[in-house]
Parts: C-alpha cells; sequence; structure tokens
C-alpha cells in the first residue's frame, strides 16, 4: 500500500518540540597573520550559512598575530555573537588550531575552512547538504571530478598528486577519498569523540579518514581558488611535518596488523 506524507493540516497537533531540530555547525576558522582577508571572510561566510537556517558558530582561532586581526574580529563579534574569538599563545599550527575550536564547541558537526578565501565560503551549504545526506564526512575535494586547482605551478601540482599517492595504502578502502590533504570539510563529531588528534601539522583530514570512526564520505569537488591577499603559510617545516605524520600512520598501522594477526 502507497504511503503519503502528513498534510500540513494534519501536522498542526504535533508539539513543536517533537520536530527534529537541525544539527548545529562549529565552523573553524585559523588564522596566523591574515588581517587583509579576513572581514571578507567572515562577511562571506554568514552570508552562505544564513539562507540555512540551521544553528552556527564561527570560530576564529588566532595564533596570536601581531597584524591587527584580533581587534577587526572582536568588533565583529560584538555584533554577532556567532562569531567567537579565540587566541593561541605560545603555540602554532593549523592542526592544533583546529582542535583547539573543536573542544570549545558542543556542536554535532565541526568543520575548517581557510582564511584566506582560497577555500570559498560560497561552497559550505554544498558541504551542508552533503552532511545532511547522512554521510559522516563531507569533503571538499579538488581532486574529485570536475574539481580543480587554479593557477598552481606544474611543480607543486606534481607534489600534491605524490602527496596523496603516500596516503593511499593508509586510507581504509571503504571510504578512500581522493584529496585526504583537504583543508576545507565538515565532520560529525561522534566520530572523532574518542580519537586524540595530532595538533602538530596541517592535514588533520588524513589523520580522521585513517584513525577515525569514518563510515561514509562524499566528496564534492569544488575549485581551489587563488589566495586574495597575505602570505601562504606552507613552506618545508610543513612539509616535515607532514611526513612525520605519514610515517606514525604507518607505524600504528603496522602494529594494529601485527596485534590483529595474533
Amino acid at each position: 500500500m502507497e504511503q503519503r506524507s502528513p498534510s500540513a493540516g494534519e501536522m498542526e497537533g504535533v508539539p513543536r518540540a517533537a520536530a527534529r531540530e537541525p544539527a548545529k555547525l562549529a565552523l573553524v576558522v585559523p588564522t596566523l597573520n591574515e588581517v587583509a582577508n579576513i572581514e571578507r571572510t567572515l562577511q562571506r561566510i554568514r552570508s552562505s550559512l544564513d539562507p540555512l537556517e540551521i544553528p552556527y558558530e564561527v570560530i576564529i582561532v588566532d595564533d596570536d598575530s601581531r597584524d591587527g586581526i584580533v581587534d577587526v574580529v572582536r568588533k565583529i563579534t560584538a555584533s554577532d555573537p556567532r562569531v567567537r574569538l579565540l587566541v593561541r599563545r605560545n603555540a602554532r599550527g593549523l592542526g592544533g588550531a583546529v582542535v583547539h575550536g573543536w573542544e570549545r564547541s558542543e556542536a554535532e558537526i565541526v568543520g575548517v575552512i581557510d582564511a584566506d578565501l582560497q577555500h570559498p565560503p560560497e561552497f559550505l551549504p554544498h558541504l551542508w547538504k552533503a552532511m545532511e545526506s547522512g554521510v559522516d564526512v563531507a569533503v571538499a575535494s579538488r581532486y574529485a571530478e570536475h574539481g580543480s586547482l587554479r593557477n598552481w605551478h606544474p611543480v607543486r601540482h606534481g607534489l600534491s598528486r605524490l602527496a596523496i599517492w603516500l596516503t593511499w595504502p593508509l586510507q581504509k578502502p571503504a571510504v578512500r577519498v581522493q584529496d585526504p590533504m583537504s583543508g576545507f570539510f565538515l565532520v560529525r563529531r561522534d566520530c572523532i569523540r574518542n580519537l586524540r588528534l595530532e595538533t602538530q601539522g596541517f592535514k588533520i583530514l588524513l589523520e580522521i579518514l585513517v584513525r577515525g570512526n569514518i563510515q561514509s564520505v562524499n566528496e564534492v569537488p569544488f575549485s581551489f581558488g587563488p589566495r586574495e591577499a597575505g602570505k601562504s603559510k606552507a613552506g618545508i617545516k610543513e612539509g616535515l611535518q607532514y611526513l612525520s605524520l605519514l610515517g606514525r600512520l604507518y607505524r600504528a598501522g603496522n602494529v594494529s596488523r601485527r596485534t590483529d594477526r595474533r
């Protein structure tokens, strides 16, 4: 027998509390000397999230920049309580900043986006739609079909491809993704609740995919844009931290496999 949905009239007698409230989103924006971008970034984030009509907070986690960014963000937080500012003293690192922000929120879904506008905030509704479908992680993917990297030098592109190739044996076959190094994604807190994430380095998604309780992933293709202002923080130090993370994940995987064979 065909089932039908209740009409609007039939729903009038249902208590408002019985309706399922949308999950809350906590979006972390890690910053270090991003004063030139932060006001536009926050404006575009809020303009993208407001139409979704969901509870959300945007958490700026700044690594003690001395460029005036704190004053700019404080003016915004004074007029919009959904924007929060956290300043870390004597600490550096994107991964640590992201974890710092997530730990200070109780939102059911947490995420991260860069402040340099290479991650277009207008893409956030696409990631949220993917989460609403029930997946554990929604990734803005540069390497999924129809994704792109604009204005990247061929050498940088090649190094990125090599770095991803090195992750292939680590990833779980059932949830293997093409862009495990993306810095623009959303994840359900329950999937990482008992996971102690590394605070060094900047490729936090890879560790979540390898060590987290992840059962499903949706890669949503997007175009990685050019930096609009400021300087990139990527360098040799970040590259070495990435290799160190790979080494730890490979060692942990080998130990796990040996334990499983006993």
